[in-house]
């Protein structure tokens, strides 16, 4: 008889303990994901629609963004800098389609936008646009300086900075910016010494510069923000361009990372009038426009350049950054040191 109460109780302990959990599961809810969108179409780098897909691809590695991407109805490849690369000019384009439509490819670059959008829909936008990008209608530019102003998410990639240099409201929101018809009018260099001293220097002189592509060592300037946090403080970057000698109004502006801008291995071969500055100049940095946030990355020339588990970890902290001002993600294992790089191989 003990034996079956003992039975009885067991089972009704069974069915209780099984609604109980049937309970709990129905309760649960998917936490929301972040609204992210890629813009693209104009670039002067012929891989854009390749590092589109792979931007949009680590984003979503995270599990907590989901991730669209809106073209341009104009497109301009831009140039192809090496031809020694065995891929076609056309091949990125070819490979990497959007199927939502037909679009234009223009050999030249576009003069003129009539793009439209409503930027309230997503939390957080990524830039993959770059030199000679027309300049969105002014109703389109007032549209996306409210978003910011408001509250809205900005990441800026590479050639992105190069966009738009009369633009007075995107240059505060960049920081600052490369080529695009800035100038010293637009704002200073900004870097830090050999003293450790970060310096504006309002000199004459060309806006943008960069030497050949090769590894270099970045050096970690604000150790406890958010983005940076646990990064070490020196770590070694796959072959890229080094961005130099950008100008800007540098407002409300943080530099996360720097690089060395050595006086020959970064002066441009093809402009003998310009040697590397031999500072440390800014290679990733964030921006608060309004209540909007912006981050702010000079890497990623080339697809090589993104496969860097650097450009990939801060591509991805940055953007939660942008849309959220917190980072929840963890450094990852294979994070670059000092002495070697690490990339993963995207497919």
């Amino acid at each position: 008889m003990k034996y079956l109460i003992a039975v009885v109780l067991l089972s009704i302990s069974m069915v209780s303990c099984g609604k109980k959990k049937k309970e709990v599961v129905q309760n649960e809810q998917a936490p929301v994901k972040l609204k992210a969108l890629i813009i693209d179409g104009t670039n002067n780098h012929y891989v854009w629609p390749k590092t589109t897909m792979m931007m949009k691809d680590y984003l979503e590695q995270t599990a907590i963004f989901t991730v669209d991407v809106y073209r341009m109805d104009s497109v301009w490849l831009g140039m192809k800098y090496n031809q020694n690369r065995p891929e076609s000019y056309n091949s990125f384009i070819e490979t990497y389609p959007l199927n939502d439509k037909t679009y234009h490819l223009s050999n030249s670059p576009i003069k003129t936008s009539t793009f439209k959008f409503d930027f309230n829909d997503y939390d957080v936008i990524i830039s993959n646009l770059g030199e000679n990008s027309p300049l969105w209608p002014e109703q389109t530019r007032k549209n996306f300086e409210e978003y910011m102003k408001n509250g809205g998410g900005l990441v800026v990639i590479h050639a992105a900075n190069n966009a738009w240099g009369k633009w007075e409201e995107y240059n505060k929101m960049i920081g600052l910016g490369a080529w695009g018809g800035r100038d010293e009018k637009t704002g200073p260099y900004v870097y830090y010494n050999e003293a450790g001293e970060l310096v504006k220097d309002p000199s004459e002189g060309v806006c943008g510069s960069h030497g050949p592509e090769y590894e270099f060592v970045l050096t970690t300037r604000a150790p406890e923000h958010p983005i940076m946090k646990g990064i070490p403080e020196k770590w070694l970057h796959t072959p890229d361009e080094m961005y130099e000698r950008m100008r800007g109004p540098f407002e409300n502006a943080t530099i996360l990372a720097t690089a060395f801008a050595d006086v020959e291995k970064n002066a441009p071969p093809w402009d003998p009038n310009v040697t590397g500055l031999g500072q440390n100049v800014p290679q990733l940095m964030t921006i608060n426009y309004g209540q909007g946030r912006v981050f702010h990355s000079t890497l990623g020339h080339f697809d090589y350049s993104m496969e860097c588990v650097g450009f990939i970890t801060t591509l991805q902290r940055g953007a939660e950054w942008a849309a959220t001002g917190q980072v929840t993600q963890e450094l990852p294992k294979d994070f670059p040191s000092v002495n070697a790089t690490s990339s993963r191989t995207w497919k």
